[in-house]
């Protein structure tokens, strides 16, 4: 047994990363980071920072409505992903990749794709899903080992979630290619963190979506931590900036603002549809727990760095906007606050009733036609697992 010291167990203190000359600001004027709702809640003044303006148009009037709308759906994505996180540390789930502080980039960017566009996900977009009018606990079998998915990817447009890391943006970029040639104005929308930046896939993916000039949105939740990995480890520059050397736009928008990233995702959705080709969306967020619950963050991040971002909280943030411009009421707030205790109450019960996979499944569609080790080893397993009902475990 290998015996770790104790420096080994101290979270070590991040330092700065050197930038390059130039690497500070973005070419064209671009805003280092798009943001059009304060940390205290409070809506930037478009007049203040016209660089602003391209994006800000795209939610200029959005309604009362719509606000509470996205406040509901991040109250509620947070509810689920909670309960989820409970009932893998009850044994019901075997892992769970929570998104706990990446609600607004999340709930943003799905609210501003349409009903034909195509979404390409990782292991942790149950915002998108919910977006996506995915059924929660459809997101669980999964996590629970009773099936690969449990939806049709074709009923919502939402791909089934991918374990491979990087590998949905070579998926997306070939669907946008297929677009183009169908000849639709629908978009992709492809989701990716930042430790997924770091794979070949994204990179080639980057190439093929820009030479086609492929109808693809890249959308990179930058939550800070590829696992136990500081993003300045992976690269010496902001990761939207990596868009330039591939000839297309890169935005950096503030993930934690939900304004922003609905404004800032349409923009580049439209764009896509226009036929103006690819672009990369980086989300700077904080991933608030562990990157999934087989992980201690504690042994490789401080305390302090995680309090500074809860201020920075997206649910908070929009939650201030509704009480100071008076959109939203004790009662709004007592209403949701039930329809959460009762998704958590279905989420405990649908898991918790879902039925054992047949054991033999895994032997099915191996090959094509069939195998004679396979049946061999099928039989094999089927004598194991019957051992269990006759008392006779051998």
């Amino acid at each position: 047994m290998t015996v770790e010291s104790t420096a080994a167990r101290k979270p070590r203190k991040r330092t700065a990363a050197k930038k390059p000359p130039g690497a500070q600001k973005p070419p064209g004027g671009q805003p280092d980071l798009v943001q059009l709702l304060t940390p205290e809640g409070q809506r930037v003044k478009v007049a203040d920072h016209p660089e602003i303006a391209e994006y800000a148009a795209y939610v200029e009037d959005i309604t009362p409505d719509e606000l509470r709308g996205l406040y509901r759906d991040m109250v509620l994505t947070r509810r689920f992903d909670a309960e989820a996180t409970s009932l893998q540390r009850q044994g019901e789930l075997g892992l769970w990749a929570s998104l706990l502080g990446q609600e607004a980039a999340q709930i943003g960017s799905g609210r501003a794709t349409r009903e034909d566009d195509y979404v390409f996900p990782t292991y942790r977009e149950h915002g998108v899903a919910w977006c996506r009018g995915v059924d929660p606990t459809n997101l669980l079998g999964m996590f629970r080992g009773v099936n690969n998915g449990g939806w049709d990817p074709n009923t919502n447009n939402f791909h089934l979630y991918t374990i491979v890391i990087g590998s949905q943006t070579l998926h997306a970029t070939g669907y946008a290619m297929g677009i183009t040639k169908d000849g639709a104005d629908s978009a992709v929308i492809a989701y990716f963190g930042d430790g997924a930046s770091s794979q070949g896939d994204v990179a080639e993916s980057f190439t093929f979506s820009a030479v086609y000039n492929a109808p693809v949105v890249f959308f990179c939740q930058n939550n800070q931590w590829a696992i136990s990995e500081p993003t300045e480890k992976q690269t010496r520059v902001p990761l939207y900036q990596r868009a330039q050397g591939y000839g297309f736009p890169g935005v950096r928008v503030d993930g934690n603002d939900v304004l922003a990233c609905l404004a800032v995702t349409k923009w580049a959705l439209e764009r896509a549809r226009r036929g103006e080709g690819p672009t990369l969306v980086e989300a700077f967020t904080y991933r608030m727990g562990a990157h999934t619950t087989s992980d201690d963050p504690t042994r490789y991040r401080h305390d302090d760095e995680r309090a500074a971002w809860e201020a920075k909280d997206p649910i908070a943030r929009l939650k201030a906007y509704l009480e100071s411009e008076g959109h939203a009421d004790e009662g709004f707030f007592a209403e949701l606050e039930a329809e959460s205790e009762a998704l958590g109450k279905r989420v405990r019960e649908v898991v918790r009733a879902m039925p054992d996979p047949d054991h033999l499944a895994i032997f099915e569609n191996v090959y094509a036609d069939g195998h004679a080790l396979v049946d061999e080893e099928r039989a094999q397993f089927a004598a194991y697992q019957a051992s269990f009902a006759d008392g006779e475990v051998r």
